[in-house]
């Protein structure tokens, strides 16, 4: 199998050679990755890393009209004000060049499978609110809100059809609910607010044929069944250092979608605990060695984790995803 096949493999619920692998590194490590390896790209050809996260397109608002409209709301953007914000062309293909230079280098050089960064509803809206404000605005302003959410998600639609275009094999929609122990809005409130909305993006995208993830950090075990309502193949980060078991993934919803994480950046990389480090890439590859898992970070990997320490759990893992 080559990478591409090996992730799509996985996906799909079939057998894989290997435990595919891949590591969120880019936002704190880059310059100390390129010192020793020479470069990012050296990094994941040396540890022949099997899938990639893109970034790039255009924003959904402009940071100038933003910036614009916080200056003539005295500083604070409500969902009313949102509603007329205009938001930018996602149909202005100039502006995916980025996208279309990283399926060049990881898809069609290296056969990696690729799938890029999308913006969600509640995530998305955060940087416009902030996000103590956007959670008030749930209660205070709901019909407001649906507005602008519905505004958000026609952008996301037109985004995710036009990177599906270009070639990228899965549509990855970044939208962080859970707190440490729970959802940051009760179960009511997520379905009557979020979930209408990213249904428009995750029907569209399963109508082309194209595999569709969740990111969301924190605990979101309460919304589990309606991820999968959704008909998203793939969640990360079944965070456990959030409560989100492993064990209960495997036992009751292997088989109904795929797990993209494993890494635990909260209590596991990054802290000089070898021991504990080791202990825990055995147990999860051990655990996933037959499929279910596309071993990942469950986001960056924070500034405190030195050279050694990522070059020793890569060095394991390479090694470990082989003899298996």
């Amino acid at each position: 199998m080559n990478s591409r096949e090996r992730v799509t493999a996985v996906i799909r619920h079939e057998p894989p050679d290997r435990v595919p692998v891949y590591s969120w590194v880019w936002a704190n490590l880059s310059g100390m990755i390129t010192d020793a390896f020479g470069s990012l790209a050296a990094f994941e050809d040396a540890y022949e890393f099997d899938f990639a996260h893109l970034f790039g397109g255009p924003p959904a608002i402009a940071p100038e009209t933003l910036s614009a409209a916080r200056a003539a709301n005295g500083g604070t953007i409500d969902p009313a004000t949102a509603c007329d914000i205009p938001y930018t062309d996602p149909d202005a293909l100039n502006a995916y060049d980025d996208i279309r230079a990283q399926i060049q280098h990881h898809k069609n050089e290296r056969e990696r499978f690729v799938y890029v960064q999308t913006p969600g509803i509640f995530e998305a809206l955060n940087d416009a609110f902030g996000i103590e404000n956007h959670l008030m605005y749930l209660m205070m302003y709901p019909e407001e809100l649906k507005r602008v959410y519905q505004k958000q998600a026609d952008w996301n639609l037109r985004f995710a059809m036009n990177c599906l275009d270009l070639g990228v094999d899965m549509i990855h929609v970044s939208d962080d609910w859970g707190a440490q122990h729970s959802l940051m809005f009760s179960l009511p409130t997520w379905r009557e607010m979020i979930f209408p909305y990213h249904k428009i993006t995750a029907e569209a995208v399963k109508e082309r044929g194209a595999f569709l993830s969740l990111h969301s950090d924190g605990n979101i075990n309460n919304v589990v069944d309606g991820v999968m309502e959704l008909g998203y193949d793939v969640v990360h980060p079944w965070q456990e250092s959030a409560g989100m078991s492993l064990d209960m993934f495997r036992d009751g919803y292997r088989e109904k979608f795929t797990v993209m994480g494993g890494l635990d950046v909260q209590n596991t990389i990054g802290f000089g605990n070898y021991d504990a480090l080791e202990a825990s890439i055995r147990r999860v590859l051990g655990m996933f060695k037959d499929g279910g898992l596309l071993y990942c970070t469950t986001h960056f990997i924070q500034d405190h984790c030195s050279l050694d320490e990522l070059v020793f759990a890569y060095d394991l893992i390479h090694k470990l995803v082989r003899e298996q």
